[in-house]
């Protein structure tokens, strides 16, 4: 797997993550709609931590950025 998570992006996930969690963990979203949320946010920190996105890597999408090779 290539990297294809650039830090910024890691660290919106990783935010994105732990909002989830507290909305699922303090109530205020449950059910369904509460357990979607708290997967969702599994996925977005795994993929924070293994700097890699199946998504970005289907479409092409990258935001690592570039080192200018000389």
């Amino acid at each position: 797997m290539k990297k294809n998570l650039g830090s910024a992006d890691s660290v919106i996930r990783v935010i994105l993550a732990i909002a989830f969690a507290v909305l699922y963990f303090t109530g205020t979203v449950t059910g369904t709609v509460g357990m979607i949320l708290l997967i969702l946010g599994g996925v977005l920190l795994a993929t924070a931590f293994i700097s890699f996105c199946p998504l970005y890597a289907i479409f092409g999408l990258s935001s690592c950025k570039v080192k200018e090779q000389k």
